[in-house]
């Protein structure tokens, strides 16, 4: 099913106000409460919306640091047992299987560079990692989107 201009303007209107609630969604939408109702159950059994959960800022907890750290992993095992194993790490916000040089890409956060440093202790200990390479992001001029592609998705 393709998302159109109303989907667009319903996702548009939860991100900019996440704790809007349906009916007061309906009368900024200007349609019914139901319409605004089954148009969330659609995109949520669709997958399109995953969670309604507060963005949570990592810097304001005290995880200033940013860093990707690409892995090497042996191949033997494959990479879920070492996608479980790095799930127990808290630190490690995102881990995705890539093609290139490395196996894995993880987006991690820690208190210090000294602080990155144990995190990646902790991944390297992981069974199945090799090796790891890491860099720190020092500043994000695009932080993380979707709403763009909402919008082209509903164009005609």
């Amino acid at each position: 099913m393709k998302t159109d201009q109303l989907d667009a303007r319903l996702i548009e209107l939860l991100t900019a106000e996440p704790r809007i609630g349906v009916l007061e969604a309906s009368r900024r939408l200007q349609v019914a409460r139901g319409t605004v109702q089954a148009r969330l159950d659609r995109l949520a059994e669709r997958g399109v919306i995953t969670g309604y959960g507060p963005d949570i800022e990592p810097a304001a907890l005290g995880f200033s640091v940013t860093a990707f750290v690409t892995l090497q992993i042996r191949q033997m095992s494959g990479h879920d047992p070492v996608g479980h194993r790095l799930a127990a790490i808290p630190e490690v916000l995102e881990a995705h299987t890539i093609t290139g040089s490395g196996d894995v890409l993880c987006r991690v956060v820690a208190r210090s560079n000294a602080d990155l440093q144990r995190v990646i202790d902790l991944i390297v200990d992981v069974q199945g990692v090799e090796r790891t390479e890491s860099v720190i992001a020092l500043d994000t001029p695009v932080p993380y989107r979707t709403l763009p592609l909402v919008k082209i998705a509903s164009l005609p």
